[in-house]
Order: C-alpha cells, then sequence, then structure tokens
C-alpha cells in the first residue's frame, strides 16, 4: 500500500481514498480511489510491469470497435501502474440465475461477435505448439503434482495422442478472430452496456474459444441442452453454413481444450503460487470435461483414466 501512496503523490489522486477491489490469479492487484462521487480503478502491475503494455494495447483494439473496456485515464508503466475508468464492483457471477441467464447468456454472445470485428492479425497466434503446452499442464501439475500420480508408459501414450488428436480438430475450426481467452462471468462486468475485464492475454485463434468460456463457465453451470440452444444462437448469428452437430463438435473439443488446460492452471495455481482459492472450481471443470469425452469413442481411453481420478 506504501507503494501505491507514493506513486498518487505524483498525481491528481493523491487525496482519494484507497481500497481493495480485487486480484486476479496473476500478481496484478486492484484497488478502487474513491473521492466524494468520484471513483476509479487503480491497477498495480509493478510485480508484472511486462502485462501493462499488452493491456493498454487490447484496451485499444477493444475500444476501436466499441466494445466496453475500461478507458484508460492515467498510466504509468515504468512504475507499473494504471487508472482505468471504473465498470462497478457487480459482475456477472453475481446476478446470474435460471431466470436470466438465457438473456443475458445472449447478450454477451453479442458481444463475442462484436469483438471478433477487431483485427487480430498482431494479436500472438493460438497454435498447435501453444495449444498443446497449455494441455500438457494438466499432466504435470494436476496429475503429477497435484493428485501425486504415477503414470504408466500406456497412459502417457493415451494422453499425448488425445491432447493431439485435441489440437488438430481444434484448428481445422475457422482462426484467426480475436480470443479474449477468460471471456466468463467473473470477467464480464454487469453494467450498461455490459464491461469487459482482464483482456491483456488476448491471442489470435479459434471462433468458438470465448464461447466456450462463456458458456462452459467453470463458476457457474445450467442445463447443458440450453447451453447447446445458446451455443447455436451464436451459430445462426455468425451465419455459419454447418449442421448444428458438426458445430457442437466444435464447441465440445474447444471445451476439452479448454478445460483440460485449467484442471493444469488450478493445480498450479495452489502448488507453485499457493494460491488456494481456484481448487473448488476443480470438480466443474473435471466435470465439463469427462462430460464431453464420454460423447467421442477416440477418447474412451482418456476417459478411463480420468473417470477414476478422486479430488482430494
Amino acid at each position: 500500500m506504501e507503494k501505491i501512496k507514493e506513486f498518487l503523490k505524483d498525481t491528481s489522486y493523491e487525496d482519494f481514498t484507497i481500497e481493495v477491489a480485487s486480484s486476479d490469479a496473476s500478481f496484478r492487484k486492484y484497488f478502487r480511489l474513491k473521492d466524494k462521487n468520484k471513483s476509479f480503478i487503480l491497477m498495480d502491475s509493478s510485480l508484472e510491469k511486462s502485462s501493462l503494455k499488452p493491456f493498454i494495447k487490447v484496451t485499444n483494439l477493444l475500444l476501436s470497435v466499441n466494445s466496453h473496456a475500461p478507458k484508460i485515464i492515467f498510466e504509468d508503466c515504468k512504475k507499473g501502474f494504471l487508472i482505468l475508468e471504473d465498470l462497478g464492483s457487480l459482475n456477472l457471477l453475481d446476478k446470474l440465475n435460471k431466470d436470466n441467464f438465457k438473456a443475458v447468456y445472449k447478450k454477451c454472445i453479442d458481444e463475442i461477435i462484436t469483438m471478433q470485428k477487431i483485427d487480430a492479425k498482431d494479436l500472438p497466434l493460438y497454435d498447435e505448439a501453444f495449444l498443446k503446452q497449455e494441455m500438457n499442464l494438466m499432466k504435470v501439475w494436476f496429475l503429477n503434482k497435484y493428485l501425486q500420480k504415477n503414470l504408466n508408459k500406456e497412459e502417457i501414450e493415451v494422453i499425448e495422442k488425445s491432447i493431439d488428436l485435441i489440437a488438430k480438430k481444434v484448428l481445422s475450426h475457422p482462426q484467426g478472430v480475436f480470443v479474449h481467452r477468460d471471456f466468463h462471468s467473473r470477467n464480464i462486468m454487469f453494467c450498461e452496456p455490459l464491461g469487459i475485464i482482464d483482456y491483456q492475454d488476448a491471442m489470435n485463434g479459434s471462433i468458438v474459444y470465448d464461447l466456450v468460456s462463456l458458456l462452459k463457465d467453470l463458476y457457474i453451470k445450467f442445463n447443458p441442452k440450453n447451453i447447446e440452444k445458446l451455443a447455436l444462437y451464436f451459430k445462426e448469428q455468425k451465419r455459419l453454413k454447418i449442421s448444428d452437430e458438426e458445430f457442437l463438435q466444435w464447441f465440445d473439443f474447444m471445451g476439452l481444450q479448454r478445460h483440460i488446460k485449467v484442471l493444469g492452471i488450478f493445480a498450479r495455481l495452489y502448488i507453485r503460487d499457493n494460491k488456494d482459492g481456484y481448487l473448488k472450481d476443480l470438480p466443474l471443470t473435471l466435470e465439463y470435461v469427462l462430460e464431453s469425452l464420454k460423447k467421442y469413442p477416440e477418447f474412451n481411453e482418456l476417459y478411463e483414466i480420468l473417470s477414476k481420478v478422486k479430488l482430494p
């Protein structure tokens, strides 16, 4: 906090009160600066200064298509601080329920379609190597280190073969669009219009990635049949000339890539970074993986391995 107060001395926000707004899975922290009826968000990236330039770049991309990203009010990349527009403290997770989720998710899907108008050519590419690198986190951090499972040669081969198949399937989908990478209920602010945060890791990748993040949310789950109908709403809005069955297969395979990765990431956050807040989200993440694996005979062996997992 002293470092923040020191930084604010050189700004016009020195007399604002400071309160914790949130932190995320990285080393960034967020504070709310308040003075009478004025409120701003201070992003403290002093421990992760390298994330500031991507954040600024992607903010400008989002604003260029009129997506509601927080405007940057003040920046000091040298010290690692930004002062941002305050989009409020309510996110989608606070407000989503069985009565409103269909209408709210349709607004979010429309937002994905807007974000995909961004020219993503200068963003990092979600290529085969990166897709596989992410999925391999599951084997290392979730199975080996978290569950302390000693995989035999056959199990390792099954996992590697499955990862290879998933990556190739995902790359057969339309590519080359803006991918937020964490477009879910905690990163969408419940304001008008809906606000978007935590997008600095955006990449150039699959047309269905953000749809999966949104509809197969790791923090809240709705009836799978309703979720499939919402996924098909995206297909209709994008006027994709494929069958519903094929599109839902895209949706499942992209979900497998994302959720296999996340099993590894949540375990790594606990083991390496001493953050246990995501352990409670492992059961739903694993549930999504098993649901999708069960649909496709080519994943019977991987299903056998992961269905035997007993979470601590």
